[in-house]
């Protein structure tokens, strides 16, 4: 096993991550944690490479769930 000075990013960033935790922290709790990690990291990179959809798009359509004018739900831009 790596030591501090060897380790990886990843493994650093495992070993915070296990810090973080409270003492009955389950394995199912580590795996939400760093499940919700890689979405973050995930969502950052679609923001780096414009894979977003516009905000008031998204209201918009929100707002007309329930009415007779139902808007289709936002798309990527190509």
């Amino acid at each position: 096993m790596p030591n501090a000075s060897t380790a990886t990013p990843i493994q650093q960033e495992v070993h915070a991550l296990a810090d973080r935790l409270p003492g009955n922290a389950t394995w199912r709790d580590v795996a939400y944690q760093a499940a919700m990690r890689a979405q973050a990291e995930e969502g950052r990179a679609d923001i780096a490479a414009g894979r977003v959809v516009d905000g008031d798009e998204v209201l918009r359509w929100i707002d007309s769930w329930g009415t007779d004018h139902e808007l289709e739900a936002p798309r990527l831009p190509r």
